[in-house]
């Protein structure tokens, strides 16, 4: 079900590359993530209140358009059938830009017109939310007991949940920290954190155990802690022992 909802994000990531203006750091393609309505959302579209968001609960695309709502099921509909729907939703909120599917980067995955995306196991859809979940509130906690500014979005590409931010102190310490889906770093979900110095990725080959989580050099070069089994605090302080060993580097 990481796959079904890999690609099917991707389509809400080609509407903000369609209809939300361009950024440097590609932050108009991301996607936030609602704890309570367990749904993946973009950003507002075309500067108005219109949002197209994916539900992990119901497996459904949803284009909200100012309180008013249009939903597809995803559950049996091909890659083309979900594009044709897409353009009728636009064309209905006269949006006078078309909806371009035209992905900038690569995804580890294919997809064509007869795709169909199937609803393989609603259990294991359950777990998915409830790891997005996990991990916005470990984030959200985190950065709120160091008061340390970001926001916390899903990334298309990658499809992690990620959050970046530099300390306002005197260690010139920047961090990239959030949680991944399985890869060749880990075959589970991770929670993920490395440190920055001027623009440099700080080494942690020498860095003290951790109690929680390890440190990674190759491939990766930070901290991972498996997302299995693990609950909130146990997030927030792995994400604090790794700061404090990178603070003092």
């Amino acid at each position: 079900m990481t796959t079904q909802m890999h690609l099917a994000a991707q389509y809400l990531a080609a509407a903000g590359i369609s209809f939300v203006e361009k950024k440097d750091d590609d932050s108009h393609t991301n996607l936030g993530f609602s704890v309570e309505k367990g749904t993946l959302y973009t950003r507002e579209l075309d500067n108005k209140s219109i949002v197209l968001s994916l539900s992990y609960d119901l497996f459904t695309l949803e284009w909200n358009d100012a309180g008013t709502k249009n939903i597809l099921r995803l559950d049996g509909t091909t890659h083309a059938e979900v594009l044709q729907w897409i353009n009728r939703m636009v064309s209905s909120s006269n949006i006078s830009v078309p909806y371009s599917y035209d992905i900038h980067y690569e995804l580890p995955y294919q997809i064509n017109d007869d795709y169909v995306f199937k609803l393989q196991d609603v259990s294991a859809l359950q777990q998915l939310k409830e790891n997005r979940i996990l991990a916005h509130t470990i984030l959200r906690e985190f950065l709120d007991n160091n008061k340390l500014n970001s926001e916390i979005r899903i990334w298309p590409h990658h499809f992690d949940t990620g959050a970046f931010t530099s300390l306002e102190n005197d260690s010139g310490l920047a961090i990239g920290l959030g949680m991944a889906i399985p890869d060749i770093i880990s075959h589970q979900y991770y929670l993920y954190i490395s440190g920055y110095k001027n623009n440099n990725t700080i080494n942690v080959t020498d860095f003290n155990k951790l109690s929680l989580g390890e440190w990674k050099s190759k491939g990766f070069i930070g901290a991972i802690l498996n997302v299995n089994g693990i609950i909130k605090s146990d997030g927030v302080s792995f994400f604090e022992q790794v700061m404090n060993q990178l603070i003092t580097k």
